[in-house]
């Protein structure tokens, strides 16, 4: 039994080594695509357009946010925990305008609505909606490492694709004030 347990080991390691010696990793593979989302980050970082908000928890990740409204007026409203349930109306592209997703094709559980924990969503997501009150309406750009990384989502989400969100927070699900 215990030879049998090794044996499978050591054929999954060999076969793991051969294709990465063989085959193209994704990190070369979009090689072009990541520098260019780099490049483009970093312009958009230092054009001064941008706040650059970095997350409590991981000091090495951040987003860029640029609030369309008077933050004066939301100052006062509720700002969501990483537990928190959002109601979010948002759209996504590319950093070339290339459009991902939106919300605006939901009618459930409300017309244009994306109901979501705000901890199950992508660590850009997190680190802006915990900084952003009730109301609040803001351009994210979102770098490729707290989006969805060396992963592939779709044919248009290529992986190390930096994101920008075009998002307004509209409530906290279910939160009733004392």
């Amino acid at each position: 039994m215990k030879k049998l347990f090794y044996t499978v080991i050591l054929a999954f390691m060999a076969v793991t080594m051969l294709d990465s010696c063989l085959g193209k990793n994704v990190y070369d593979e979009y090689k072009d695509w990541r520098e260019k989302n780099d490049e483009w980050f970093s312009k958009q970082e230092a054009s001064g357009q941008y706040t650059k908000l970095i997350a409590p928890w991981d000091p090495s990740a951040c987003v860029l946010i640029r609030w369309h409204n008077d933050q004066q007026l939301t100052k006062d409203n509720l700002v969501p925990l990483l537990s928190s349930t959002v109601d979010v109306k948002y759209r996504v592209r590319l950093y070339d305008g290339t459009p991902v997703d939106s919300s605006y094709y939901l009618t459930s559980p409300a017309d244009s609505i994306y109901r979501t924990m705000v901890s199950q969503n992508v660590e850009g997501w997190m680190i802006a909606l915990t900084r952003m009150h009730v109301g609040d309406s803001c351009t994210v750009v979102v770098p490729y490492q707290q989006a969805y990384g060396s992963t592939k989502r779709s044919e248009v989400l290529l992986p190390y694709s930096a994101l920008i969100f075009d998002m307004k927070l509209v409530d906290i699900y279910k939160y009733k004030a004392n």
